[in-house]
């Protein structure tokens, strides 16, 4: 009966296990890398989300309005080996979370010098601790010139782009 009761928690936790990971794999982790025109190298490490037919902006998946973790599971960070500036805001050399606030016609993107979280409370809500921003900044989004099943980021001479379903958010860089 005892190798019984063992072996049955054995499987439950192999299984628990394998559901564990099958989650984690619908937002496989990606990183963009890329060299600015000025010379800093910057790395984007995120955990990427699919559309599957949903309705990705306005929704609870990315609301408007709300603080939105840039991505899913862990927070999304950047890393800059040098001092740039954001959309005309400083910001040294170092790894930070992004968040984003979307908007139908505007978001902001915001750098937070707190990183290592996981991206949500299990209220639901991000982990922003707004003290911590670095820089918060306004950009509009525009249309992607293709429709992009899986989130991803696209870093460039001139900044790093968000790109998701039909959305395009460029973010300046230098």
């Amino acid at each position: 009966m005892k190798k019984m009761s063992t072996m049955l928690t054995v499987i439950t936790m192999i299984a628990a296990m394998l559901v564990s990971v099958s989650t984690w794999a619908q937002s496989p982790a990606a990183t963009a890398t890329g060299k600015l025109a000025s010379g800093a190298n910057i790395t984007i490490k995120y955990s990427a989300p699919s559309v599957k037919g949903r309705k990705i902006y306005g929704t609870d998946l990315v609301p408007y309005g709300k603080v939105w973790r840039a991505g899913a599971n862990e927070a999304t960070v950047i890393e800059t080996d040098k001092d740039i500036t954001i959309e005309g805001k400083a910001v040294p050399k170092g790894k930070y979370s992004i968040y984003a606030i979307a908007g139908e016609k505007e978001w902001q993107i915001i750098i937070n010098s707190q990183t290592g979280q996981w991206g949500i409370t299990r209220a639901g809500e991000t982990t922003r601790d707004a003290a911590k921003d670095v820089a918060v900044v306004t950009v509009t989004p525009k249309k992607a010139a293709a429709m992009t099943e899986t989130l991803k980021y696209v870093v460039s001479a001139s900044g790093f782009s968000i790109i998701w379903e039909n959305l395009e958010i460029p973010v300046s860089v230098k």
